[in-house]
């Protein structure tokens, strides 16, 4: 098994946004403000996961930026002795505002979750009707220097895989990287809502890289532009500045090659996004716990996590929202 090095740390189960693959349009019950992670709970979680071996955090959410002073956090992280890579996954809503202050504070990188560049569509598929802040956002972040900057894509059939070759056009002038993801059936009621619908939405990475070259001709494989690198397999447009990646859990799961752990909002850990297993660590610090205790949780979420060579779909109850992404 590869070693694990990244830790994603979401820290809120809220939104702004309502994606019809990450919650049910009327939303979840919240967390109780409570029983959310305090930053300095995270910071000690963080500072234990990196003498373990643990060297890229990503703040993720719900919405991370929807956090209040995140830059805070961020700088903290940033900070920590041994940590290569801090960055964050965000809807991009409020990135235009946000992105100056998050690379003062030490953010490397920002990869934003978009999944049209149609207005109404992305409206149809978020709830809001908020492509033009994402669009500035992604523009911010790019200006401030938080790049490469990357684009998350769920491609869904009949809804926006006649976009492929929009979104593949973005990397061809700046420093973007496109990550074409398969539609995942994940969370509650997964066979028939959220990402449940593989059968009849889904796109395979091979035909997304067809359509690609189809248009483009055929695409060279391209080295990773930052440190520790995910499961996408890159490739470059001939002569691009950006990158295409392409995320396929469904039809080339990479299950056994993957190095992250995940920290939900209410503190507990997970070796993988597909099961419901979790050891908390909230409660432990709270009952005062020492960090060796915390340290054991740790190394037991590393030595049981699964060595399965495809996903478990079925063994998650939750929202993706709830996990965190």
């Amino acid at each position: 098994m590869n070693a694990v090095d990244t830790l994603r740390v979401s820290v809120t189960d809220r939104c702004n946004l309502r994606c019809v693959y990450c919650m049910p349009p009327e939303g979840i019950r919240g967390i109780p403000p409570g029983e959310i992670l305090r930053y300095e709970e995270i910071l000690r979680l963080v500072r234990i996961a990196t003498a373990l071996g643990i060297r890229k955090i990503r703040l993720t959410g719900g919405e991370p930026l929807v956090r209040r002073d995140i830059t805070r956090l961020v700088s903290s992280i940033a900070a920590v002795e041994g940590i290569l890579d801090c960055c964050l996954t965000t809807n991009g809503v409020l990135l235009k505002d946000l992105a100056g202050g998050l690379k003062r504070a030490g953010l490397d990188r920002v990869t934003v979750s978009m999944d049209s560049l149609r207005r109404e569509r992305f409206e149809k598929i978020t709830g809001h009707d908020l492509l033009h802040r994402v669009l500035e956002g992604i523009e911010a972040a790019l200006a401030v220097g938080l790049a490469p900057v990357k684009i998350n894509t769920v491609v869904m059939r009949g809804v926006n895989d006649d976009e492929i070759v929009d979104f593949s056009r973005l990397s061809v002038d700046r420093p973007i990287e496109v990550r074409f993801i398969e539609r995942m059936p994940f969370g509650k009621r997964a066979q028939t809502r959220g990402c449940g619908l593989w059968e009849k939405e889904g796109i395979a990475g091979d035909e997304v890289r067809r359509r690609i070259e189809s248009v483009f001709g055929p695409l060279e494989p391209a080295s990773p532009a930052v440190p520790l690198p995910g499961p996408a397999r890159l490739y470059r447009i001939p002569g691009s500045l950006g990158r295409i990646g392409l995320i396929t859990p469904m039809t080339h799961p990479f299950c056994h090659a993957c190095t992250r752990l995940r920290l939900t909002p209410a503190g507990r850990l997970r070796n993988c996004l597909f099961s419901d297993n979790e050891i908390d660590v909230r409660d432990r610090m709270r009952a005062g716990c020492g960090d060796e205790e915390i340290r054991d949780a740790f190394e037991t979420a590393i030595r049981s996590k699964p060595r399965h060579t495809e996903p478990t779909f079925s063994a998650n109850h939750k929202w993706m929202v709830e996990v965190g992404g």
